[in-house]
């Protein structure tokens, strides 16, 4: 039986990493991701967990070191945020081409300049292309429910991809909500234990990590590792049915919300989906058909999933909360309307919004569905909601 906690995003996160146990954890601080490893680093002074921690000089080496010690074989977790990511861009691309199967922790926050410590999707965003899985948690009760899923996902043998599970800063990384906990050993069982399949340590079985690899393999070696991530859309549908079972909280590539006959649909990330609901719900009680989808995880795409979801819509809104500076919108549009393209009849509308933290609300969310009813679609140019002119 679950255990009900009151706990920050941060902490859920935290409490997930001390439930698991991982080898080794690098850390650094960064607003708004200190209190993740702060807590996490009590967890360690406490005798709570076996972990070696490594307190490091910069995120550049604290995903340096998380590198070396996934190679020798260790499971690994990590956090960071915004800056600390943009940091890491580096090692971000050699862990994902090592295949090396590092959770890391992601607090969403708005990349400088100018400096900005509040939510926007800049950072993961900026990192969409590295080749990590990205899952994004719309409450502090899927931090913690993704954090324990995420290292199923990246351990599975057809997988070995690093993942990235998201949170929005400050919106759910400092709010305290209810969080149902599975028990301990309920986490050490679904998790299992981690045995490396190409440890650097294993001195009868020599393995190279991290070579030169010019034009004799290198595309072979990418094509491995876009199919893995085709691959991994099942693993996390598979892990998400049967954390569900152990749970009761069943989770696939995304969430649909008063969808069934809706008319017109939103689609949007992270803690915004909670706003969206609330305003589909004033809305359906005046008789207005609409409806949400939650996207939970944008890497892997799930493009077709997403076009049977939206079969029935007449209009679609897509909300991103950091810029594409593409000129046409942010990059969940652009995903969206490119899986979309064989749907001609579909209108696609891209609003940029929330972003360093700005506030979006459900008159806002009910603004947009009207921009749908009445034929307004920003499909060549992003519309920058809430944005002073």
């Amino acid at each position: 039986m679950s255990k009900m906690h009151a706990l920050t995003g941060n902490e859920a996160a935290a409490y997930a990493m001390k439930q698991i146990d991982p080898d080794v954890v690098p850390a650094y601080p960064i607003t708004p991701q200190t209190e993740l490893m702060q807590t996490f680093a009590q967890y360690v002074a406490d005798g709570a967990v076996q972990t070696e921690m490594i307190l490091v000089e910069s995120e550049h080496s604290a995903m340096s070191a998380g590198v070396g010690a996934s190679a020798a074989g260790a499971r690994v977790m990590i956090a960071t945020s915004a800056n600390g990511l943009a940091l890491m861009w580096e090692i971000v691309y050699i862990t994902a081409s090592s295949r090396l199967p590092i959770v890391m922790a992601v607090v969403n926050r708005a990349l400088s300049g100018p400096i900005n410590i509040h939510c926007d999707h800049s950072d993961s965003m900026g990192c969409r292309d590295a080749g990590w899985i990205q899952i994004y948690s719309e409450n502090c009760q899927e931090v913690y429910d993704n954090m324990v899923q995420a290292l199923r996902i990246s351990e599975h043998k057809d997988v070995l991809l690093p993942v990235m599970s998201t949170h929005d800063g400050f919106i759910i990384s400092h709010t305290v909500e209810r969080v149902d906990a599975l028990k301990d050993e309920e986490v050490k069982k679904f998790v299992g234990e981690y045995k490396s399949l190409y440890p650097l340590l294993d001195v009868s079985k020599p393995v190279t990590y991290g070579p030169l690899d010019l034009q004799d393999y290198y595309f072979e070696h990418k094509k491995q590792q876009a199919e893995a991530m085709k691959i991994a859309k099942r693993v996390i549908l598979e892990v998400g049915e049967e954390y569900g079972k152990l749970s009761g909280r069943s989770y696939g590539l995304f969430d649909e919300y008063q969808t069934e006959d809706a008319e017109y649909i939103i689609i949007a990330l992270g803690s915004t989906a909670g706003t969206a609901k609330a305003a589909v719900d004033d809305m359906r009680a005046m008789g207005k058909k609409v409806g949400v989808i939650k996207l939970r995880v944008f890497r892997p795409f799930p493009a077709p999933e997403l076009v049977q979801a939206l079969s029935n819509a007449k209009a679609v809104a897509v909300l991103d909360r950091s810029e594409g500076f593409s000129g046409i919108g942010g990059p969940l549009f652009q995903e969206v309307r490119s899986a979309l393209y064989r749907k001609a009849d579909m209108p696609v509308s891209g609003y940029v919004y929330g972003l360093g933290g700005r506030d979006i609300t459900p008159e806002m969310i009910a603004g947009v569905f009207g921009d749908l009813k009445e034929g307004r679609i920003h499909e060549d140019e992003a519309f920058h909601l809430g944005v002073r002119e």
